[in-house]
């Protein structure tokens, strides 16, 4: 879920960048790509691990995620970074933390409203989002412990946008429901954006295309390989058979990304 979640938010900066250096087709595989990863294979993961529930377990989940990462992680990673003198990264994990923090406070008002037989209160509105847009370029930061601090940091917001958006789709509140899309929405645009900049996710077209490559193949050779084994192993077939149909799209992504950097290296 963790990969899936991070392809499709990656897989969207590249193809912002790719729309600033005129390649509208790279974009667009990009996008369609982006939307397999975050349409079918992360749903059917998440529906095999039981990861969706009511409104009331999934403003659980979320409000235990919002305060670690509010208490724990993103403080943690500010001193660290403060430390090795990466005052730009630790002030930028301070404000997310900042912003978790509020996250976390919503959703628990939203669980109260939600679990009062008398409906008392309101459950909160949805945060704005203020867009950060991501263009190419080096890393901001040299220390390594920061820039695997920022890698957490990355596939963690993805993956909150993708549960959030999948919570947002069950919610039986459409309230609820408006407020887990609006708080992915920040995690989505705002605080992995953020991340991203700092962390250099972002290179030319060619070069996003060659990670792009280097993933899908490595999805699709080894790690859902590996995942669909073990699960027959365990009897698991269903998740089996889930696993074996996604390393044949990872493949088939793969030959698209390649097929892609052949065209623009041949132009």
């Amino acid at each position: 879920m963790r990969g899936e979640a991070f392809a499709n938010a990656s897989y969207r900066l590249y193809a912002e960048q790719a729309r600033r250096e005129g390649l509208p087709s790279v974009a667009r595989l990009f996008e369609r790509t982006a939307d397999t990863e975050l349409n079918e294979h992360f749903p059917t993961t998440a529906r095999l691990s039981g990861q969706v529930k009511g409104d009331a377990a999934n403003l659980r989940d979320a409000i235990a995620g919002e305060r670690y990462e509010s208490r724990q992680m993103y403080p943690g990673f500010a001193r660290e970074a403060e430390s090795a003198g990466e005052t730009t990264a630790a002030d930028r994990f301070r404000e997310i933390a900042g912003d978790e923090a509020k996250h976390a406070r919503a959703f628990n008002t939203a669980l109260r409203v939600v679990e009062s037989r008398s409906r008392i209160g309101r459950v909160p509105a949805a945060p704005s989002v203020r867009p950060v847009e991501v263009p190419a370029g080096p890393p901001m930061v040299r220390a390594q412990r920061t820039r695997e601090n920022l890698d957490t940091a990355l596939h963690g917001e993805a993956l909150a946008y993708a549960k959030y958006r999948l919570y947002g789709q069950h919610a039986a509140r459409p309230d609820v429901a408006r407020l887990f899309k609006g708080t992915g929405e920040v995690e989505l645009h705002e605080h992995l954006p953020e991340s991203a900049r700092l962390a250099g996710l972002v290179g030319t077209t060619h070069e996003n295309l060659t990670k792009a490559i280097a993933g899908e193949r490595y999805e699709s050779q080894t790690m859902y390989p590996t995942f669909a084994e073990r699960a027959r192993a365990a009897g698991d077939t269903e998740a089996a058979r889930a696993f074996e149909h996604n390393a044949k799209d990872e493949a088939r992504h793969a030959r698209s990304f390649e097929k892609a950097r052949d065209r623009l290296s041949e132009s």
